[in-house]
């Protein structure tokens, strides 16, 4: 049987307390630290995509508030692609520049006031943009109807509250999806109660 001296207990003990101190407190060894030009490069993809964010919001406040009020159809080029596809709120689709400016036109038909000032929410992620937009104007002539007859204007206003999602690529709307409440529309306008 092994005993121990009462006198060489005491530092023994210490010696084995010490020597596991040292063991627990040495670092744990850090992860290695992503390269400077690593870090550089995320940072200046992050920033590209910030600037191209903030270039579609401003490309689209440019197009509601100039072009589109101002029906400047032969600068919608600048914002949207020949082959744009837009979804109309009544549920039909279209295909092209030529299609979606023949529909914008049909607007201003029965109320040449119609104008968009105001774009309450404006977001922005990678190629995507969501705005709301106000648009308003006045039932001041005749609404042509699909049969060739046409429905009498009321003289009432309406002031719409509408959403556009866009879907960009190279700096133009390659998709667009527009909503507004059509019954809200018909409402404002006297044509609906």
């Amino acid at each position: 049987m092994f005993h121990l001296n009462r006198h060489c207990a005491f530092p023994a003990l210490l010696s084995l307390a010490a020597l596991s101190l040292v063991a627990c407190s040495r670092p744990s060894t850090p992860a290695p630290a992503a390269p400077d030009s690593q870090v550089t490069t995320e940072l200046e993809a992050l920033k590209s995509t910030e600037a191209q964010e903030q270039k579609n919001l401003a490309n689209f406040d440019e197009l509601d508030f100039n072009v589109y009020s101002n029906q400047k159809w032969d600068e919608l080029s600048r914002s949207h692609a020949p082959d744009i596809v837009v979804h109309w709120p009544d549920g039909r689709m279209t295909t092209g520049l030529e299609a979606h400016i023949a529909d914008l036109k049909q607007q201003f038909v029965f109320a040449p006031d119609t104008k968009i000032s105001l774009h309450p929410i404006k977001i922005a992620q990678g190629n995507w943009t969501a705005v709301q937009g106000v648009m308003e104007g006045t039932f001041s002539q005749p609404m042509p109807m699909p049969d060739g007859k046409s429905i009498p204007s009321t003289n009432k206003p309406f002031r719409l509250e509408m959403v556009t999602i866009g879907r960009w690529e190279n700096g133009v709307m390659k998709e667009e999806w527009l909503m507004w409440d059509n019954q809200s529309f018909m409402k404002q306008v006297g044509l609906a109660k």
